[in-house]
């Protein structure tokens, strides 16, 4: 299938700049098995990576100018000089790949122009990162063109570089390193502070069930300002505590953590959704590694619960899944990504499967919503070359 994909993807290359490109690369998107808003909290995080991808044609320029098209987007390709690319200056889709040009600039490597073809199958605002996917295989292209020598993590870090200060939201660091470096059937346990990784054997098949992913259809936009407001109570509670982050609150200690930010209930609520969360990774990665899968099911839920209640960011959507899906016999579910939309997850028996969707999708045709989108997440390979 790839080499179908990549064909396809230099062919139109090929029709849009008349020559043929330099190489077809791959990055995909990413759903988060657990970990959910830790990763600007120094935290930890646990994704895989999804069979969808960005896929880019790329052939290198010497002139300063950088031509961006994708499949996707009805437009026509758009013209950029890399010495006028300035931060927060595009509010559309070319943002993404121009802003990995300029934080490769910007970091000391010498860009000297490209011409990009893109194309994605990474369903776009359902928290399944699919802005990652575009900024990491034009930064693994740009990485081979230019003989870069650059490693998976670091490329992850100039891709967030690029989201925080080009496009101008406020993600962590999970998506970019997931889509970067993740393996074929593996969860990646990562430590946000260090970039510290550890590939966790997650073959749901092997073992009889299943993991969907159920595309809500709800969009959501991370640069808006509910994740912002969340990510600057994070910070306001870790200096309320007086920890350079709340991955440093250990979870013996949130009682009294709490207690000491006294009625400050807003930040009290991020606090005890972040270091809880740190701990359902941990207990997480402890179950797979001992060859308990299914009972990780319960802790998906208490995710789901903190997320919810505590963060607040669910939606009547999300927690339709959640709760049609867990009356319906899966194993565990939760809302994935950033919130306010987006995607859930059900762990579920293979033989409920088809049980479960079909409950899902009733029940959101009985409350008038938009009929889901679902599907299966099996752990794929990071970027990587194609051709």
């Amino acid at each position: 299938m790839s080499e179908a994909v990549a064909q396809t993807v230099a062919s139109r290359f090929s029709e849009l700049y008349g020559a043929e490109p330099h190489g077809v690369w791959a990055a995909p998107g990413r759903v988060n098995l657990i970990g959910e808003h830790t990763d600007y909290n120094d935290g930890f995080v646990m994704p895989f990576a999804l069979p969808h991808t960005a896929v880019a044609a790329v052939a290198r320029r010497d002139d300063g100018i950088l031509r961006l098209h994708s499949a996707d987007v009805e437009s026509g390709v758009t013209e950029l000089r890399l010495d006028a690319l300035s931060p927060e200056s595009d509010k559309t889709w070319t943002a993404y790949p121009a802003g990995v040009v300029w934080a490769l600039r910007e970091a000391g490597h010498a860009i000297t122009g490209a011409d990009i073809h893109l194309s994605s199958t990474v369903p776009s605002g359902a928290g399944l990162s699919s802005s990652a996917a575009l900024e990491v295989v034009v930064a693994l292209a740009l990485n081979d063109l230019f003989s870069l020598g650059l490693r998976g993590w670091q490329l992850a870090r100039l891709c967030q570089r690029a989201e925080n200060v080009y496009v101008g939201a406020p993600v962590g660091i999970m998506d970019q390193t997931a889509s970067a470096c993740c393996e074929t059937g593996h969860a990646l346990f990562l430590d946000t502070r260090d970039l510290s990784q550890k590939q966790i054997p997650f073959d749901l098949a092997a073992e009889g069930m299943r993991l969907l992913v159920v595309d809500t259809q709800v969009k959501h936009s991370h640069s808006e300002g509910e994740y912002g407001k969340r990510r600057a109570g994070c910070e306001k509670g870790a200096a309320l505590l007086g920890v350079d982050a709340l991955r440093d609150i250990p979870y013996a200690d949130l009682d009294a953590a709490l207690a000491r930010l006294g009625d400050e209930e807003e930040v009290r609520r991020l606090v005890r959704h972040i270091v809880t969360e740190n701990a359902r990774v941990e207990r997480v990665v402890s179950l797979l590694e001992s060859g308990e899968t299914r009972a990780i099911g319960p802790v998906l839920i208490e995710g789901h619960a903190s997320l919810r209640d505590d963060f607040r960011i669910s939606c009547p959507e999300l927690d339709l899944v959640v709760d049609t899906a867990l009356a319906s016999g899966a194993l565990g579910a939760r809302m994935t990504g950033g919130g306010f939309g987006g995607s859930a997850i059900v762990l579920a028996e293979e033989q409920d499967v088809d049980a479960i969707t079909k409950t899902v999708t009733e029940a959101f045709a009985s409350a008038g919503f938009t009929t889901p989108r679902v599907f299966e997440a099996v752990p794929s390979p990071g970027a990587r070359r194609l051709h």
